[in-house]
């Protein structure tokens, strides 16, 4: 006895097989020749993801570093200079002087030295210094 239609799954083929078959019935394919099926995920999850990622409405060590930014590099510096994110245990910043960035890179010993007693913040390894 055959199984009610809407009891089944409708077959899965890959996507040269359903290109071929597309072809072949004269059905234009309406998919992107580059698109990835995923599976569908519910909104709250992506929400979280997504603020688990940039770290929206959480504690994280750039909070800690922007507060102390003055403190670390001084006054003067911090108005031309913004620690952005810290990445593979590297602290980025982008500077909009250049005399800052040099004052910085001469300095980068020890302002890694202070952003490592902050709080949370002794995995930094390195300071990289970007124009922006």
């Amino acid at each position: 006895m055959p199984m009610a239609a809407d009891s089944q799954e409708p077959p899965h083929f890959s996507k040269i097989a359903e290109t071929l078959i597309g072809d072949l019935r004269g059905v234009p394919n309406e998919d992107p020749a580059r698109a990835r099926s995923r599976p569908t995920k519910p909104l709250a999850e992506l929400v979280e993801d997504l603020l688990q990622k940039h770290k929206i409405g959480r504690e994280a060590p750039e909070h800690t570093l922007r507060e102390h930014w003055p403190a670390i590099v001084g006054s003067a510096s911090a108005s031309y200079s913004h620690p952005v994110v810290i990445e593979r245990n590297r602290l980025i910043v982008f500077v909009s002087h250049s005399v800052v960035r040099n004052e910085l890179f001469h300095h980068r010993e020890g302002i890694l030295e202070r952003i490592r007693k902050l709080p949370g913040c002794d995995h930094v390894k390195a300071v990289i210094l970007r124009a922006g």
